[in-house]
């Protein structure tokens, strides 16, 4: 294997984490309301669920990258189109990094503090589920995408009535994130055995409550 996988590798996970995001789509909206000046409390809590969902962001490019990484190394003419479909998505998501990162800022809230290592983290778990071979790559981008769905549904339930922004942006995200699974399903995915999704749940878990407060 010739060194630009990791060599792309490399340049995703720094731009991921010190470069601004840009997205290629615009920012979602409801145009039926207007802007509303949040309290201080739900600017507050709309910022915490809005840094969660960044750093649910900074995993996926993790995730992405490194599933894409361990296809190519497979070498594979099936593994080298599994890796340009989750570059494809891995694209998408970049979108919703931007649109949270753009958030944040207008809510006067902060990335957490510990997005390199939620990276590296998630980099990881990436690298480990592609080695599996294509079905279980494909399998744990349908969990990871079905458990974000679920996050993503009970941020909706949870933002303020008011914050209409970050609930353009959520409602948007998960509509993504739901094809993102139906797109892996359609391509071969291997579903996970139970424990397997349960570690997966307990490890989100730990990484929401975490990233609500640093």
């Amino acid at each position: 294997m010739s060194l630009d996988p990791l060599l792309n590798a490399t340049d995703s996970a720094l731009r991921t984490l010190f470069v601004p995001p840009r997205a290629s789509r615009a920012c979602p909206i409801l145009p039926e309301r207007g802007d509303v000046d949040l309290g201080d409390a739900d600017r507050r809590l709309s910022g915490a669920l809005m840094r969660v969902n960044h750093v649910g962001e900074v995993c996926a490019q993790a995730l992405y990258t490194a599933q894409a990484l361990a296809a190519r190394m497979g070498g594979a003419t099936t593994n080298e189109m599994l890796a340009r479909q989750l570059e494809a998505a891995g694209r998408e998501e970049t979108d919703h990094l931007a649109w949270t990162r753009e958030r944040l800022d207008e809510l006067g809230a902060r990335p957490s503090l510990l997005n390199p290592l939620w990276y590296a983290g998630a980099f990881g778990l990436g690298l480990l589920a592609g080695r599996f071979g294509p079905g279980v790559s494909l399998g744990f981008v349908v969990e990871t995408e079905r458990q974000v769905e679920a996050h993503l549904a009970s941020h909706m339930d949870r933002l303020p009535p008011d914050d209409q922004a970050s609930r353009a942006i959520v409602a948007q995200m998960k509509d993504d994130e739901a094809r993102h699974a139906r797109d892996a399903q359609h391509a071969g995915a291997t579903e996970l055995p139970e424990p397997v999704r349960g570690l997966m749940r307990l490890a989100a878990r730990v990484m929401t409550t975490v990233a609500h407060r640093i």
